[in-house]
């Protein structure tokens, strides 16, 4: 699914769909089809012996009042239905929740919010407590109605069978086997009860991930799309974009051009859209006005395949996973060798520290990267997009963590390693960015500036200022150490 699902169904949400949900559906399909039928061969058993060996008379009589059992379970299963629905979606909150405080547990200890995010989560745990309780409340009602229901057929069964004895219609004894029989019926009935109750809870699961299950990504896949991976100039040409939701677009105007084998700088303050721009040409995104070509082709023309196979991605959040430095650095192909493992390592300048480890490159990095400081992930990050010699790396503020020289050592691996290939840096650090061929610059989604690193200076705007800034920042820094 693309990013849009990603902003509507969060994590938490997701997993309550993937346990509570399905586990009502899972009843459905167990429990729900056993009672079933435990019912109905008892209960259609007991109605025919009691039409048979008694009076099928007084059968339909004492059958009178299970139209009520009916329209009981039809009035309780809606309410229920809804109840158990918004159960659901309280628990989601809560998974929600309980997902989001234990991934942002360092910052809710940094800032001493323990207190307050215990608070939030008491007041959720209340709201569901009282969702559930009406779900029980409902749930409970059955059994009585049933009772009820049952209560009024042996008050029948004893007036008319008293009244056809008198008749000589049936017996004493017959009317005394008819009364055990409606004994029989009980467990069936309360059975429909039950079965009622789980079909209700069942469907509102079933509801919620038949919702999931039928939503559609923005991003279609052509049926005659090209299946050979991207290689070529990348052209981008974007009249305008707008995300989901938003008024306002985000970026416009933004026309560039990058031969292969030449390295493009995308710099700006913070929210200027480049991160937009690298999300659009990753095809995160496919609704916007304009035209990305890759190769000489729209990347809407190739496979997802096709286009992800020729694409490195380094992104702000450098995400890692729990297993080895090794294991995440060949993510993308489990078959890579450990020489060419090392050699990417090498080319992100993390290779020396990770041999520094005691366990080197089979050291566990803990969830998300958690024993590895933030330099560190970053490159194992850019070593992780490397190893697959990808024909466009984007490097989105991936040097953002590691010190000037360190970066300098990347840089100058990568002008040597990509001499044929694409590359694009978004960066706020200048540095990075000085040796590309062309630089733009953008302001609130537009293209401000452009040029060579000399002819940006030379035009004395915002690159210029924040050069200049950023040198004087340096030199300070290098005076103070």
């Amino acid at each position: 699914m693309d990013n849009v699902f990603y902003q509507k169904y969060r994590t938490g949400d997701l997993m309550a769909h993937a346990t509570n949900d399905l586990n009502a559906i899972q009843n459905v399909a167990g429990a729900g089809i056993l009672t079933f039928a435990d019912s109905l061969i008892t209960g259609g058993a007991t109605i025919i012996a009691m039409i048979l060996i008694v009076d099928w008379r007084l059968t339909l009589i004492a059958l009178i009042p299970l139209p009520l059992l009916a329209v009981t379970s039809r009035v309780l299963g809606s309410k229920l239905h809804d109840a158990f629905r918004d159960s659901q979606a309280a628990f989601s909150t809560i998974n929600d929740k309980t997902q989001e405080s234990i991934t942002g547990m360092k910052v809710i200890k940094t800032f001493g919010q323990e207190k307050e995010d215990i608070q939030d989560f008491t007041e959720k745990i209340d709201d569901a407590i009282v969702k559930n309780k009406r779900v029980n409340f409902l749930d409970a009602l059955f059994d009585p109605f049933i009772t009820l229901i049952i209560g009024i057929s042996y008050v029948l069964t004893i007036i008319i069978g008293g009244k056809f004895i008198m008749e000589s219609t049936i017996t004493i004894g017959q009317l005394v086997s008819f009364i055990s029989y409606i004994g029989m019926l009980v467990w069936p009935m309360f059975a429909i009860g039950r079965l009622f109750n789980v079909l209700e809870r069942g469907n509102a699961s079933y509801d919620r991930v038949n919702e999931l299950l039928h939503e559609k990504t923005h991003v279609v896949e052509r049926k005659d799309a090209i299946q050979e991976p991207a290689k070529g100039k990348l052209s981008v040409e974007i009249a305008e974009f707008t995300y989901p939701k938003d008024e306002q677009a985000t970026v416009e105007q933004i026309k560039f051009a990058i031969d292969e084998g030449d390295t493009l700088g995308i710099v700006g303050k913070t929210g200027s859209g480049k991160t937009t721009i690298l999300k659009l040409v990753l095809r995160e995104y496919d609704r916007y006005q304009g035209h990305i070509s890759f190769g000489g082709h729209n990347i809407k023309d190739y496979s997802l395949d096709a286009l992800m196979k020729s694409i490195g991605y380094v992104p702000q959040d450098h995400f890692l996973f729990s297993m080895t430095i090794r294991d995440n650095i060949r993510f993308a192909n489990p078959d890579f060798t450990d020489e060419e493992v090392e050699k990417a390592a090498e080319m992100a300048f993390i290779n020396n520290d990770i041999k520094a480890f005691p366990n080197g490159y089979q050291t566990m990095v803990g969830e998300r990267g958690v024993s590895l400081s933030g330099g560190q992930k970053q490159r194992i990050s850019i070593a992780r997009a490397l190893i697959v010699n990808p024909e466009l790396l984007i490097l989105d503020d991936a040097l953002s963590a590691v010190d000037a020289k360190t970066e300098e050592a990347i840089l100058s691996n990568l002008k040597t390693a990509r001499k044929e290939k694409t590359t694009i840096i978004s960066a706020h650090r200048l540095s990075s960015v000085m040796h590309a061929k062309e630089i733009i610059v953008l302001d609130e989604g537009k293209i401000v500036e452009r040029g060579t690193h000399q002819e940006l200076l030379r035009l004395a705007g915002w690159y210029k200022r924040m050069w200049d800034k950023q040198q004087l920042e340096a030199k300070i820094e290098g005076s103070e150490g």
